[in-house]
């Protein structure tokens, strides 16, 4: 019997948690709606107790993709985080709250320092609190590769009678193998269906060993109904399982896993590219599907055997996931549907006319200047136009600035606005790019440390966009910035004012008292 399996779609909840992956709420909602046409089932859209920029993210989430995709939000198994769930998700259609708690010793006694009774007792008053607020609950049993099983066999039991729906069994620290892993699924599906056969079976894997993607395929092969996946296998330390990786291992695999997805498979390479894009983390060049090379051929045996029969080398083709040989280039003569045609296909929506017109407007003007426009530069174009106006009046803009650079005095003069103030400062560096930094610094007064410079050409010609990625450390937490331009130079300073507009917004938002975001 071919099995539908639920495809739960967690970038925007444990993916964002990789130091300098963090979105605006801008941005999460532009992700949201690709994953939305990816047609995954469910979108984990944050953890909305951590603070309040992440509850209006997945309210925002909730409000412009729930009405056709279940969307859900993280809780530890604790009132104030349930409700904070409840709160944030309830304008979906299909809403369910999710509830994490650790079943291994190691989390009982190090993390919780309670005994096995009293946590499993957390756990079941937890799912009957969140069970007056929504009908469908999830409960996730977080370590369970680690755990004794009699114990989480208990655990999960009591929730099931408590009222949890869905049982998501967790490699948290990726410490299983396939054949265990699967082994343990089979055991508490069979267990599980005697038990309650309306209960849905999920797991949730991480890539330690790198073995996400084959715990994952292990746990469908026995029994496993629902699976917890990112883009790209964006998440916690090694990431999470692959999204695509798993899919298209059902697709190409039909006959031996007798399971498939409803996932859109032409949308997975653009929503790939729009992860990269939205965060600046770049995909590994040979990654499984999505990589730059997963396509490529480049031994002679192996060119010569793809150019008699494309099956000789490859088990799937580039069309399906949605790469395309051709990338349409753009001029100023480019009219309004070409130009629709490449912003929809790099992920962006279109569907509000008088944005896209004010849009359009910009494309001209680039095309104007550029000659040719790529794609490169259309995602340029839409992310400046889209920027987050939220907290404006209490964020810097860069107004102008001027860099001399020369082996002796490297010096950056650097005007900014905030409000309706500007502010102008002139500092020596050990470079050109150590004065522009230091000349903001001075200027925004705070403390903030650079951990990490990257620029790299985001398009081809003598005018092309130069795209420069920050990551830096504001008290202990790390930020990132993100900037593109033709001139380096001013994506540079750009990106580090973005960096620290990011730790304004958070110190703005942030709720004094809320816990760290947690793993499941």
């Amino acid at each position: 019997m071919d099995r539908k399996i639920i495809v739960l779609d967690t970038t925007l909840r444990d993916g964002e948690q990789v130091p300098g992956a963090k979105l605006n709420v801008q941005q999460k909602i532009e992700f949201a709606q690709q994953l939305k046409r990816l047609n995954v089932d469910m979108i984990e859209a944050g953890f909305p107790a951590s603070s309040a920029g992440d509850f209006q993210a997945v309210q925002e989430i909730a409000r412009t993709v729930g009405d056709s995709v279940t969307v859900t939000a993280l809780a530890r198994a604790v009132k104030s985080d349930i409700e904070s769930v409840y709160e944030s998700i309830k304008l979906a259609q299909n809403p369910f709250i999710h509830i994490v708690l650790g079943t291994s010793n190691i989390h009982v006694e190090k993390k919780f320092s309670r005994s096995k009774d009293a946590v499993l007792e957390m756990g079941v008053e937890a799912v009957k609190f969140a069970k007056t607020l929504l009908p469908e609950v999830q409960y996730s049993t977080e370590d369970a590769s680690r755990s004794d099983f009699e114990y989480l066999w208990k655990t999960i039991e009591a929730v099931v009678k408590a009222g949890a729906t869905i049982i998501n069994v967790p490699d948290t620290v990726g410490y299983a193998v396939p054949e265990e892993f699967g082994e343990l699924i089979r055991k508490i599906n069979d267990r599980l269906k005697n038990l309650n056969d309306k209960v849905i079976l999920s797991v949730h894997c991480h890539n330690d060993l790198g073995l996400a993607t084959a715990n994952t395929l292990s746990a469908i092969k026995n029994g496993a109904e629902k699976v917890e996946c990112t883009i790209n296998g964006l998440g916690e330390r090694a990431g999470n399982t692959s999204l695509e990786e798993v899919v298209m291992g059902l697709k190409v695999r039909e006959n031996y896993f007798n399971c498939h997805t409803q996932i859109h498979l032409k949308e997975i390479l653009r929503t790939s590219k729009l992860l990269t894009h939205l965060t600046g983390l770049d995909v590994q060049v040979n990654k499984a599907i999505t990589g730059e090379n997963a396509f490529a051929h480049s031994s002679g045996i192996h060119q010569d055997g793809l150019l008699k029969d494309k099956n000789v080398y490859e088990i799937m083709s580039p069309e399906e996931v949605g790469a395309e040989s051709m990338e349409l280039i753009l001029t100023a003569r480019s009219g309004r549907h070409a130009f629709k045609n490449a912003v929809e296909k790099i992920g962006f929506d279109t569907s509000d006319h008088d944005d896209f017109e004010e849009l359009f407007a910009k494309f001209l003007k680039l095309a104007d200047a550029k000659k040719e426009v790529y794609d490169h530069d259309v995602f340029y174009l839409v992310t400046e136009h889209r920027k987050l106006d939220e907290g404006s009046g209490h964020l810097y803009e860069l107004e102008s600035f001027q860099v001399v650079t020369n082996d002796l005095y490297p010096t950056a003069t650097v005007k900014l606005r905030k409000g309706g103030e500007s502010f102008k400062d002139s500092m020596v560096g050990d470079g050109p790019i150590d004065a522009l930094y230091s000349a903001i610094k001075a200027l925004v007064g705070l403390d903030v440390h650079l951990k990490d410079y990257k620029i790299n050409s985001m398009s081809r010609g003598k005018e092309a966009i130069g795209r420069v990625n920050i990551r830096m450390e504001y008290q202990g937490k790390s930020y990132s910035g993100r900037a593109m331009d033709t001139d380096i130079i001013k994506a540079s300073a750009l990106a580090f004012l973005n960096g620290i507009n990011a730790a304004l917004l958070d110190a703005s938002n942030d709720l004094e008292a809320a816990p760290a975001p947690q793993e499941a």
